[in-house]
């Protein structure tokens, strides 16, 4: 048989739990490392791209800003504002060539009451919009009322603004009342 004697002042500890717990953690921590290693340069790899896609559109932006700056100092030029002037003088006529007549006329038809007539018309393109100054000659006050309410109510003529009314003294003028007005018309 044999006995086993401690001989020692102190009984030896057991450090085994200890060691197998610190064992355990430290397989976690570098499983965690690793983990964490790995996702951030994963992290790192796809920001590369980003910051490379960003620093390429940085430098397209450079180049466009260049290149628009190049432009505006080229239309500031006095042959390219005589080129610029000439061609929105080419466009006003164009505009004013296809303004349609027939339809302003048969709205005008429409809203015109007995009595009431037409003097003249003077359309101008202001924002691609039709201001029509309009000069109206009425034989009554009621006449000139019905007038403005039917361009009041109207669909095609918007905005009416009153201008002048002159009651003219000539005994050979059928209208007592002339009315000058604009008002926005709708080509639509």
């Amino acid at each position: 048989m044999k006995l086993q004697l401690n001989l020692a002042t102190a009984p030896q500890a057991n450090n085994r739990p200890f060691l197998a717990g610190v064992a355990i953690g430290g397989t976690v921590g570098l499983v965690a490392l690793v983990v964490l290693s790995h996702a951030a340069f994963r992290s790192w790899e796809s920001n590369r791209e980003l910051r490379a896609d960003t620093a390429r559109w940085e430098d397209q932006i450079r180049v466009d800003q260049h290149k628009q700056q190049e432009l505006s100092a080229y239309f500031r030029e006095q042959a390219a504002q005589q080129v610029l002037d000439r061609s929105n003088f080419l466009n006003s006529l164009i505009d004013a060539r296809s303004f349609p007549w027939t339809k302003i006329f048969m709205d005008l038809e429409e809203t015109l009451p007995p009595g009431v007539r037409v003097v003249s018309i003077s359309p101008r393109l202001v924002d691609g919009r039709a201001e029509v100054a309009l000069e109206i000659g009425a034989t009554s006050d009621e006449g000139k009322i019905r007038f403005l309410e039917a361009i009041e109510k109207s669909k095609a003529f918007t905005g009416m603004v009153m201008k002048d009314e002159r009651h003219p003294d000539q005994a050979g003028s059928a209208d007592r009342i002339v009315l000058e007005l604009t008002v926005w018309y709708s080509t639509t």
